[in-house]
């Protein structure tokens, strides 16, 4: 799967529009429209806000992983 088909998948699963996704990353509609459409690519600060409005890893949505989760849970122990 590459990024357009996950972002696509990733905006239907949350019940975005098209619309609402780029308003919440702050990039104009059309913009956001050729990211699922045409496979562009999005500028690094766009990449993170898309990573973080669905809450998955940079990894995820470049089609590096399966894995979903933005990073693995914490080892550390509380005293």
């Amino acid at each position: 799967m590459i990024f357009n088909e996950r972002l696509k998948e990733l905006r239907a699963e949350k019940g975005l529009t098209q619309v609402q996704a780029a308003e919440a990353i702050s990039i104009a509609y059309r913009n956001y429209q050729r990211l699922e459409a045409d496979g562009n690519l999005p500028n690094f600060s766009n990449f993170v806000a898309i990573a973080a409005l669905f809450e998955v890893s940079l990894d995820y949505l470049a089609g590096r992983t399966d894995v979903r989760e933005p990073y693995p849970p914490s080892k550390r122990r509380d005293p």
